[in-house]
């Protein structure tokens, strides 16, 4: 399949990627409010021995969130681990992912973070600026900035504020249990992005299109295990 998106280079060295995504942010639009028929949760798995990440899309429809299509691609980890630069290390398998898709979704969802990040340029920001695509990020705890107290029902909210700038939100998906952190990716708001994450958690914390990317990453790896 042909890619949609221009090949971009994936730095393996550290400063060489800290001036990419410090050059990305300038591009980032966290701004709009999409209504995405079709969904794409992306996720990543690790091989036990560290060298292989395995990168997984699933496309949900939207709003029945029915599942679509599910991808996966195997990629060697070539970036270190550095907090702040988890794009580097994933990137490049998740864009393999979406490359595999039928068709280009309307939204991305990412397990990560968008602008709630220390350059305002998460790996949802990242990845939604180089494919074009709103992105919106979730992740289970925050990089950088403070959460102020939710309420314990669910849709209940709070701000993910740092030096007086609000980058995103705390969110309860679920009853009595922890909020996840929502933040713009790219072409979308904070409000749009904590609307569309309720809409994709009408059962458990996390939303479905992330749910079905994790099943499909540590499927592909456990698969890759036992050849």
């Amino acid at each position: 399949m042909t890619p949609r998106h221009d090949p971009i280079p994936w730095p393996t060295d550290p400063a060489d990627a800290l001036a990419l995504q410090k050059e990305l942010r300038s591009q980032v639009v966290p701004a709009g409010s999409p209504e995405p028929i079709r969904i794409a949760g992306l996720d990543a798995a690790y091989s036990a021995d560290g060298r292989t990440i395995f990168g997984a899309a699933a496309a949900l429809a939207c709003p029945s969130l029915r599942f679509v299509e599910g991808v996966t691609a195997a990629v060697p980890v070539t970036f270190p681990y550095i907090p702040g630069l988890f794009t580097f290390r994933e990137g490049p398998a998740l864009l393999t992912t979406l490359d595999r898709l039928s068709s280009s979704p309307d939204l991305l969802m990412v397990h990560g973070h968008g602008i709630a990040h220390p350059r305002r340029c998460g790996i949802a920001s990242h990845l939604g600026v180089v494919t074009g695509i709103p992105s919106v990020g979730v992740a289970d705890t925050l990089l950088c900035g403070e959460a102020g107290e939710t309420g314990a029902l669910r849709g209940a909210t709070a701000p993910v504020t740092e030096k007086g700038e609000t980058i995103g939100c705390a969110v309860r998906t679920s009853p009595c249990v922890r909020p996840v952190y929502v933040s713009p990716g790219h072409l979308i708001d904070i409000a749009g992005a904590v609307r569309i994450v309720l809409l994709t958690t009408p059962r458990f914390r996390t939303p479905e299109p992330l749910r079905a990317a994790h099943r499909l990453a540590a499927l592909a790896r456990d698969s890759a295990a036992f050849r």
